[in-house]
């Protein structure tokens, strides 16, 4: 892949779906990080529903946590609980995602929650997703991305896959919302892989 093609992606907050994952894929997305767990015991009842949907569709799919401050292992075995339940820890699944959003969720959690994904679930690729100011001035990833971590960055300036801003680990660019489109349902984020990175290396 060069620097002039990139692999295109969707996100889902929490709440949001997609009522025709076929209708996504036919636009060329072939990643899909759908939101299904928050804090240590709020799931999302259509999950499997929007998971099942999307991997039918040839969309790689992958589950992604909302985080809040404390209890790192829990909230680390919650999302894994449930990832197994969908069966999204198998080779070729998009890694699960961390997203650092609430205030008060720093690198010892980050650190602490990588952790203990790894050991509950039995991987090692992890992606952790944040807003660029929260990289900028808030996370000092350099403390634990290793080399199966991979950033990604909510940037919306409309240039996929070239977010403005540079990590050796950042793999993964939000550059904009979805436009509101029939079938699409609250937030969700367009995505694009950042070179040189490529797809094997968001995937299990």
């Amino acid at each position: 892949m060069t620097e002039g093609e990139t692999a295109r992606g969707i996100n889902l907050s929490l709440h949001a779906t997609v009522a025709d994952w076929g209708t996504v894929r036919s636009a060329a997305v072939v990643f899909a990080s759908i939101t299904v767990t928050e804090n240590v015991n709020w799931s999302d009842a259509g999950a499997q529903r929007q998971i099942a949907a999307a991997q039918e569709a040839g969309v790689r799919a992958g589950i992604r946590h909302y985080a809040r401050p404390g209890a790192p292992q829990d909230q680390a075995e919650h999302c894994v609980r449930l990832g197994k339940q969908l069966g999204v820890f198998g080779p070729g699944s998009l890694a699960p995602a961390l997203e650092v959003d609430a205030v008060g969720v720093d690198d010892r959690f980050i650190k602490a929650w990588i952790k203990g994904v790894r050991h509950a679930a039995g991987i090692r690729r992890v992606l952790v997703y944040a807003r660029y100011d929260t990289w900028l001035h808030h996370l000092r990833p350099d403390k634990w991305a290793d080399s199966d971590v991979v950033l990604w960055v909510r940037r919306h300036n409309g240039i996929p896959g070239r977010p403005g801003w540079f990590h050796p680990r950042l793999g993964l660019h939000q550059h904009r919302a979805a436009p509101i489109a029939p079938g699409l349902n609250g937030p969700i984020g367009l995505d694009a892989i950042v070179y040189p990175f490529t797809m094997t290396d968001v995937l299990l």
